[in-house]
């Protein structure tokens, strides 16, 4: 499972989605202004074993893929930061030193790639050629947040059982099934608190968003520049909210809605998905509606008899909604959906098989990626929501009505998501109002299916009047910049770098 609900982690599908303006205004979004570290403004209270620490910026061992350019270093964090003299954590950071003269130098560019879960370690020199421009005046740097990845990364389950989890019904028609659905649900709950002990309450957004602000004093900027994609767009909002002040120039791509609670994330997601579904389907020339029905009818087929593949395992109903999610990141991976959905009617799931295999990282030998496992806890962390049975039943004909592809599957992952959840959930829908802060640009998407547009306008609202300003692009996919709109690169590259703010509702087509 992936959160919002399941499928929201933009660094997950990296290797799938790779591949006329308004003019804006010139207020800025700040001064640029950055002071060495050690006159870095500390946060109250905070002891100088943590805001004086010294990165110990070296070469990254174990990596063969990053060169002499990538440089890694460990930051001391308080495990719990109501007591932040207590015992710590390590955080693992990476950077790449700007192109520019050290005169010209901005600071450091923070990015999180969404998730929750997703390593920016793993991410960040995958997409760092596309951000040459902004390269040319920030130190670009990310992290793998606590719990994740070399950050104390959590793993709930080994592959073995992850793949047996792989047969279990996502959407239970019995009750046998309706156990087993919550028997494996308890079961990766025990699990991630067996691995996680005392670490899986203090992994929440609030956390990692207090980390962050102690990754800005040690790295010594005075104000907080950040690029947040997907999750990491909620993130930073919550940052924001509890640091409007630090707050300099934040860029929230691909945005989360953050009035939605875990129901209204699914809800967002099975309509999001489905319209995404729908402007797939046009575009290769089917009826939106049959297209819907004759899917919904492969995966119904499916959910009593799994298809054969190439290899020795079989595409069950999970994994074939899976590999169809995939693909609708990007739009151009559509034509991989096209033959993929070709071969499953011809009777062979190998296609769709492997792109559920690429947005789940499991590689050739049947080894899996832990981000899933980082996901769920940091989520149910998170969120106070845990739906019952009784009304996972209440929400299915609405959800089925939403799209008869996806929803019954994310209405029965609400509840199953955090169900008997080992520790409770902090908060029904995370606060990001940012009064005093300076203006926050919001990127949203018109065809995005993970993060559906809607939320974009919502998010700019709840940060506040002239701080959320919305960018608007009419594409196709999970996020924007990058995406091939040199409107939206533009006017992103223009903020960040010159602190100019665009007119809050600028549409790039």
């Amino acid at each position: 499972m992936a959160r919002f609900v399941r499928w929201a982690a933009l660094g997950a599908v990296a290797a799938l989605v790779l591949a006329g303006c308004g003019s804006g205004s010139k207020e800025k979004a700040d001064d640029g202004g950055k002071t060495p570290a050690s006159d870095a403004p500390a946060a109250s209270g905070l002891p100088v074993s943590l805001t004086g620490q010294k990165l110990d910026w070296r070469r990254c061992t174990g990596d063969s893929a990053l060169d002499d350019a990538w440089q890694c270093a460990t930051l001391k964090a308080p495990l719990d930061w109501s007591k932040p003299a207590g015992r710590t954590i390590d955080v693992a950071l990476l950077r790449t030193r700007s192109s520019g003269s050290a005169s010209e130098r901005i600071g450091s560019l923070l990015f999180n790639f969404g998730g929750p879960g997703g390593s920016g370690i793993d991410t960040l020199p995958s997409f760092a050629p596309g951000y040459t421009t902004l390269r040319e005046r920030y130190d670009l740097v990310t992290f793998d947040p606590r719990g994740v990845g070399r950050s104390e990364g959590v793993r709930c389950r080994s592959d073995k059982e992850i793949a047996a989890a792989e047969s279990v019904d996502a959407t239970p028609d019995t009750p046998a099934e309706e156990r087993a659905f919550f028997q494996d649900a308890d079961s990766f709950g025990q699990g991630c608190e067996k691995a996680a002990g005392e670490l899986l309450s203090h992994v929440s957004t609030t956390d990692t968003a207090r980390d962050m602000d102690l990754m800005r004093q040690v790295l010594g900027d005075r104000k907080l520049y950040y690029f947040g994609t997907s999750y990491g767009t909620e993130l930073g909002g919550v940052y924001a909210h509890l640091f409007p002040k630090n707050a300099g120039r934040l860029v929230l791509d691909a945005v989360v809605d953050p009035t939605a609670d875990a129901v209204g994330h699914a809800r967002n997601q099975a309509q999001g998905f489905q319209r995404a579904l729908d402007n797939y389907l046009k575009s290769t020339g089917q009826d939106p509606k049959a297209g819907t029905r004759k899917i919904a009818a492969l995966l119904e087929r499916l959910d009593a008899n799994p298809l054969a593949t190439s290899s020795d395992r079989e595409l069950t109903q999970v994994l074939a909604i899976t590999g169809i999610v995939t693909p609708l990141y990007s739009e151009s991976s559509w034509p991989s959906l096209t033959s993929a959905l070709k071969e499953a009617e011809d009777g062979d799931g190998s296609g769709l098989l492997a792109l559920a295999d690429a947005y789940n990282e499991r590689d050739a030998s049947g080894r899996y990626n832990t981000a899933t496992h980082s996901q769920r806890v940091i989520s149910c962390l998170d969120d106070k929501q845990r739906p019952t049975l009784d009304e996972t039943r209440g929400i299915l004909p609405e959800f089925e009505k939403i799209s008869p592809v996806f929803g019954p599957f994310l209405a029965w992952d609400s509840t199953g998501w955090c169900h008997d959840w080992p520790v409770p959930g902090q908060y029904e829908t995370p606060e990001v109002s940012a009064p005093g802060a300076a203006p926050i640009l919001l990127v949203g998407n018109t065809g995005d299916p993970a993060t559906p547009y809607e939320g974009a306008r919502r998010m700019a609202d709840e940060l506040g009047e002239k701080v959320g300003v919305l960018l608007t692009w009419k594409g196709e996919g999970h996020g924007a910049y990058g995406s091939g709109s040199d409107c939206v690169d533009s006017t992103v590259d223009a903020y960040l770098i010159d602190g100019t703010v665009p007119g809050d509702g600028k549409v790039c087509s």
